[in-house]
């Protein structure tokens, strides 16, 4: 599970650097350079959550090109054209795409850039939040003429928030720490899809006084939260042990993500949100009439 989790920490490191720099967010979507034509037929993809939804929308025969970080079996054979924050310019320039699907920051933003001032149609897709994630599906879903199906996804998401909220309501709520590394500690913060999804499963963000989305937490501050549980979603265990044996955290329940569903802003969120709330509540089976 570790080694496919790096895609996401590239992830997070991506929205690190956003944060470094400070550069003011564009909210929603958006296009960048010449428009796509009427009907897209290439694709080419700079994120695996942007080829998740291409391929849940029922449009994988589009895509000519993904990152290096993309492990679906769907898109195996397809040429590679780097990664989050050092795509390849001449790579994608080479594959002729109508369309690019980038999510934005100032770590790609040189190079995307680029492709869009030599011709190449980029779709900017924001993917911090869950609402960033359904409007991305949405707009993927309207450029690609799969309005209908893009819909299907987002309802679905939405109808498993409901379910789950409704499972969560009448349990006792559990304080929990959302890590992606040890060393440093980088945990889930405010304003990150993470940071919803716990509180759409009935938790207590115990970070939640961190100030960005993907903060380097500080040690102190974990240690006198106490959590209940100790969500691992870190790609690497480096520090995880010393970690694990500190006051305030031995006590802990550690659980690792089962899955890149609780980790991806894409389709596969509702499914990632079930998982979460499976790992806080693990007595409550899902044939109970709550979660399914």
């Amino acid at each position: 599970m570790k080694t496919r989790l790096v895609p996401f920490a590239l992830f997070v490191a991506l929205c690190l650097v956003s944060v470094a720099h400070a550069a003011p967010p564009q909210a929603g979507p958006r296009f960048l350079g010449p428009k796509p034509p009427e009907k897209v037929k290439r694709v080419v993809t700079l994120a695996p959550s942007l080829t998740e939804t291409v391929l849940a929308l029922g449009a994988g025969s589009s895509l000519v090109g993904v990152s290096r970080f993309d492990e679906f079996k769907e898109v195996a054979g397809l040429p590679r054209v780097g990664g989050f924050i050092d795509p390849s310019v001449e790579a994608v320039v080479v594959l002729k795409p109508d369309l690019l699907l980038v999510q934005p920051s100032p770590g790609n933003q040189r190079p995307v850039e680029k492709l869009a001032e030599l011709g190449v149609p980029v779709l900017l897709l924001p993917l911090q939040t869950v609402a960033d994630t359904l409007a991305a599906l949405r707009a993927v879903g309207k450029v690609l003429g799969r309005e209908k199906e893009a819909n299907a996804l987002v309802q679905g998401i939405e109808s498993t928030r409901t379910r789950v909220r409704e499972a969560a309501r009448t349990r006792k709520p559990r304080r929990v720490l959302f890590v992606y590394g040890f060393e440093p500690l980088v945990v889930a913060g405010p304003g990150s899809f993470a940071d919803e999804l716990l509180r759409d499963a009935g938790a207590v963000n115990v970070a939640a006084d961190a100030g960005s989305a993907y903060p380097v937490y500080s040690l102190e501050r974990a240690l006198t939260a106490r959590p209940d549980v100790v969500v691992d979603a870190a790609d690497v265990d480096v520090g995880k042990d010393k970690f694990m044996r500190l006051p305030g955290l031995s006590q802990a329940r550690w659980v690792e993500v089962p899955s890149m569903a609780l980790l991806q802003p894409g389709p596969s969120l509702g499914r990632g949100l079930e998982e979460l709330f499976s790992l806080l509540y693990p007595s409550v089976k899902p044939d109970a009439g709550t979660v399914h």
